[in-house]
């Protein structure tokens, strides 16, 4: 594509045109023919499509060189463009080389070098003394890059940078394609602004449209949140991003954590939308608590986060050593952080300790200064259930009350049309009667999650039957039900009756072709150089500090490595 491709030969008899100039002959130059400016412009040749302007042109027709100076200028077409300050020719070897303020030219970029290498058979342009790229929308710079006149790819290597007003993207190696201004990113690599920070060691951005997406070892930072996946999609415009597969988004200010296989943030809204198996996790008090839900939305300013999860909720906190964990169930969950409140919501259940507790709504409430469990409210059809060796304590009523002490329910008050079933024991833990009492409110006491006492307000009709004058029938209050096999006691049975999601297969970013060395691997003394020329063998060798593109087998057989252990771990 380039004018490299003139071939100044004798013995093909192709002939450079020189349509203007000044020709001379000089001594000091026997075998070069001398083109100067004159008064009607330039120096102007053209050759197999591609002009040349230059203030001065030194052809040598023996060894199929040219050398030109002073504002050189040359064009194929209407696409490729550059401009130097000098440049010289091989025709034998159809290679070209370009010094002093380099600009090469095309339809959207432009190029900003030193010094230019031009291979015609390989189609490519080499810098390895530092570069810079304007894109119509970012500047590129890198210490080395290479240019695919055919694919119209620029390959950067080497502290890579694009700098855009929104944006600043560092890489170890970043190929952008002119056309469409997309890059791809190898290596560890950051897109930093003013709201978010981009990390990933391989991906893909459009520079123009201010999307990517993001596979390897990736996150995106939004001030007080990190987001983490599998694959990362990024929407500039929107202040969006989605991520897919082994989901975690950090809430660094409030010590939570939101885990799932796919999730949404928009950081505008301040909102985080994540399901597939979707779990919050809150250090509270030295302890986690976790909440999952088959859908969970976490909204509002950090100061203020309230997450809601849809659908099946469970909750689960474990217990201190030797103690049983809190846990529940509902269809939906509200939690308020900065009003220390927790609503469990359309067919609740609760379990703290060995106490099972149901109702139309259940709330929790917590101390928002020590973080420690405040007291818990049930409204509505309040049932209390515990189960005892000879069969169920219960109390029921239309609202209960129950308050903690260090995270464990010691207090427990039930009001309005209160109904009890209790088998009191002594101290011997011998049964003594079954108490089946009517009362307005009753007060109960518990130590170790055990029930210790009952106290009766405005008692109005009760009785302690021995247990053979109390039917198996009469023992269980209208309205029980015990859920004890919905109860959840580790972490994994928040997930508990519930199937794997099925997770997509992500869409890899390929590591890039292998381009191969730019220059060929060619001892010095066969290299074919003309006398005249400013380059000297050692400029046309690759050199040992000159970076190399990011093909790296080695990248490639630890993602094969890494593909075998993902099979190991997952039983296959």
């Amino acid at each position: 594509m380039f004018f490299f491709g003139m071939n100044i030969s004798a013995q093909e008899k192709q002939k450079v045109d020189i349509e203007s100039g000044y020709l001379e002959r000089r001594p000091d130059f026997p075998d070069a023919a001398i083109y100067t400016k004159d008064e009607a412009g330039q120096v102007y040749i053209v050759h197999e499509g591609v002009e040349m302007w230059c203030d001065q042109a030194f052809v040598y027709l023996k060894d199929n060189f040219v050398k030109a100076y002073g504002s050189v200028r040359i064009s194929q077409g209407d696409t490729i463009s550059m401009n130097s300050k000098y440049a010289e020719y091989n025709g034998n070897t159809q290679f070209a080389f370009a010094s002093g303020d380099v600009v090469l030219t095309e339809p959207k970029t432009t190029l900003k070098t030193d010094t230019l290498y031009f291979d015609r058979i390989k189609q490519q342009a080499y810098y390895r003394t530092g570069g810079t790229v304007q894109d119509t929308s970012s500047v590129l710079t890198s210490r080395s890059g290479r240019y695919f006149a055919e694919s119209k790819k620029y390959q950067f290597l080497s502290n890579v940078k694009i700098i855009n007003p929104k944006y600043t993207v560092n890489s170890n190696q970043l190929d952008f394609y002119s056309e469409t201004g997309t890059a791809y990113l190898y290596g560890p690599s950051t897109i930093v602004s003013e709201t978010s920070t981009v990390y990933c060691e391989r991906g893909y951005y459009d520079t123009r449209g201010d999307t990517g997406y993001f596979v390897k070892n990736s996150k995106v930072d939004y001030e007080n949140r990190t987001l983490y996946g599998d694959s990362i999609y990024f929407d500039r415009n929107k202040s969006f991003a989605s991520a897919t597969n082994n989901i975690r988004v950090l809430d660094t200010i409030n010590k939570s954590v939101i885990r799932g296989h796919y999730a949404e943030v928009f950081r505008e809204k301040d909102s985080v939308f994540i399901t597939k198996r979707a779990v919050a996790i809150t250090v509270r008090d030295g302890d986690s608590i976790y909440v999952h839900a088959d859908t969970l939305r976490v909204t509002g300013k950090p100061e203020n986060r309230v997450v809601k999860g849809f659908y099946r909720a469970r909750l689960f906190k474990p217990g201190k050593v030797g103690d049983d964990p809190t846990s529940g169930k509902c269809d939906s969950i509200y939690v308020n952080e900065k009003r220390g409140i927790t609503k469990l919501l359309r067919n609740p259940v609760l379990w703290s300790g060995e106490n099972q507790m149901t109702g139309d709504t259940i709330h929790i409430l917590s101390d928002t200064i020590t973080d420690k469990l405040d007291s818990l409210k049930v409204f509505n059809n309040a049932f209390l259930v515990q189960k005892d060796s000879m069969g169920y304590n219960q109390v029921k009523g239309e609202n209960l009350i129950g308050l903690f002490t260090n995270n464990e329910l010691d207090t427990v008050n039930i009001n309005k049309n209160t109904q009890v079933i209790y088998y009191s024991r002594n101290d011997k833990e011998e049964l003594v009667g079954i108490n089946n009492t009517v009362s307005s409110s009753i007060q109960m006491y518990l130590e170790e999650q055990q029930i210790t006492g009952i106290r009766f307000i405005k008692k109005a009709d009760g009785k302690v039957y021995p247990p053979s004058m109390l039917p198996e029938n009469a023992r269980l209050l209208p309205g029980f039900q015990w859920r004890g096999d919905e109860r959840l006691f580790s972490v994994e049975d928040l997930f508990k009756g519930k199937s794997a999601p099925v997770l997509p297969k992500i869409t890899g970013i390929p590591l890039p072709k292998d381009e191969g060395e730019f220059f060929e691997d060619i001892p010095e003394d066969e290299i074919e150089l003309p006398e005249e020329s400013k380059l000297s063998p050692k400029d046309l060798q690759n050199r040992p500090e000159d970076p190399k593109a990011e093909t790296l087998e080695s990248e490639a057989k630890r993602d094969s490595i890494q593909k075998v252990n993902d099979s190991i771990q997952n039983g296959n």
